[in-house]
């Protein structure tokens, strides 16, 4: 009962920061100091929970890595005219009745490559939130799109380290999950085109304004030198060559040609990866204006924060008791719908993706075979996480191109994929159960 009463009293926290308008990182606190107390309830030693906090903390030390690395190429993008070049010539190819369908399209396809929705967020999601913002299109509907393509590669690329953390928790092959990831996505996928070519056709824009495509003339030499980093992104990707260096080498070629070829500073590079793009043209800035470590500060200390609870949680077992009430459910109702609701829930406590995969996995792993839980953790919370606001799997990716949280309404494939497997699996234990039934004998 005591872990129940820690995670409702967390829960509490979350719903009054949200209430508030605080920031989550003050609820993560309280969350932690909630955590730590329980332990210490239960007699364990405050020196030890602190340590296992800190390993939690260990776990994510890439992520943070890959934040950094994100501030400082969507600024230097920007500063070096390659988002800029992309936009103009862009704008000159692109109808925009069809921009909503080609940022899922291309967001998809570049997650796929690179098998991470951040870094792809923050390259082919920038540039397509650049385009839309110049054409006059709806920023939510862009943001949308990006969410549902983004997370439709970070869920089944061999490269996807969400993909490879499910094949690990569950024991099972990474290409056997693919190809059933790859199964249940084909109707969502093409319910989810449909969608955004609908919204499309229905949306009212406008081709680009010739002021803006002026502005761009004016302040950035747009040399097709320019693109190489953004075509760096994608020939490397294609190498199979690790994200984190293919992302170090677009940003070291990008500080080059914003140099050399834009005539900028050291010293204004250096502050531009730190503290962001800006301009002293004010329409430029409208357009043009992020990026830098600095905006990734928040979030950062989101990740950090709620991994460190994955160590606390382990050392004290405090979800045991909440395992034995869920498998007790499962058998009144069902086992896909109890692991539906333990991801949405994971998925909102842990604030990462990977601590929601964790717990639900340790929550639910055993109401179903290691085949089955792999396939349904990757149609639940590999998504689902994308769709709450507070979550890094939403508020990076929005952050990082420049949109609200209103976009998570036209994240569509994030919520059709999900839903529609839920039907199916709940249907199909539904019809086990009538199978197993014992005939009603006659008296």
């Amino acid at each position: 009962m005591g872990s129940i009463i820690a995670i409702l009293l967390f829960s509490l926290s979350l719903i009054t920061c949200l209430l508030l308008k605080f920031s989550v990182v003050y609820a993560l606190i309280v969350g932690y100091i909630i955590f730590i107390t329980y332990g210490l309830i239960k007699k364990h030693n405050l020196i030890v929970l602190i340590k296992k906090s800190f390993e939690g903390v260990l776990t994510v030390k890439n992520i943070l890595l890959v934040f950094i690395l994100i501030g400082m190429i969507t600024a230097l993008w920007r500063v070096s005219g390659t988002i800029a070049f992309i936009v103009y010539m862009g704008s000159k190819l692109i109808s925009p009745s069809i921009l909503i369908l080609l940022t899922f399209l291309l967001c998809a396809i570049l997650s796929v490559l690179i098998g991470t929705s951040l870094g792809t967020a923050a390259t082919m999601g920038v540039i397509c939130a650049s385009i839309g913002k110049a054409m006059g299109v709806n920023p939510y509907y862009i943001g949308g799109a990006v969410l549902s393509g983004i997370y439709f590669g970070d869920r089944c690329s061999p490269m996807s380290t969400s993909a490879l953390l499910i094949a690990e928790l569950t024991k099972t092959n990474l290409y056997t999950n693919i190809k059933l990831m790859i199964k249940t996505s084909i109707i969502p996928f093409v319910v989810t085109c449909l969608f955004y070519l609908f919204l499309g056709f229905k949306s009212t824009v406008s081709n680009i304004n010739v002021d803006v495509t002026e502005i761009f003339k004016q302040n950035y030499n747009l040399n097709i030198i320019v693109i190489i980093p953004a075509i760096l992104i994608i020939v490397l990707s294609l190498l199979k060559i690790n994200v984190k260096k293919t992302m170090l080498i677009s940003i070291i070629i990008s500080f080059i040609i914003a140099m050399f070829i834009q005539k900028d500073g050291i010293s204004s590079l250096i502050n531009y990866c730190i503290f962001g793009y800006y301009h002293s043209n004010e329409k430029l800035n409208l357009m043009m204006k992020g990026g830098g470590i600095l905006s990734m500060v928040n979030v950062s200390l989101i990740v950090g924060i709620s991994s460190s609870y994955s160590g606390i949680f382990k050392e004290t077992k405090m979800l045991v008791s909440l395992k034995k009430y869920l498998k007790e459910f499962s058998k009144r109702t069902s086992n896909y719908l109890i692991i539906f609701i333990s991801a949405m829930v994971s998925g909102a406590i842990a604030c990462n993706q990977s601590l929601g995969t964790i717990l639900t996995n340790e929550l639910c792993g055993e109401l179903v075979e290691k085949q089955e839980m792999a396939i349904i953790l990757e149609n639940t919370v590999i998504l689902l996480v994308g769709l709450i606001p507070w979550n890094i799997a939403m508020g990076v990716p929005l952050k990082t191109i420049g949109v609200g949280f209103l976009s998570g309404i036209y994240a569509f494939y994030l919520y059709s994929l999900p839903l529609w497997n839920l039907f199916l699996g709940v249907m199909e234990e539904k019809n086990k159960n009538d199978d197993t039934k014992p005939e009603n004998s006659l008296v």
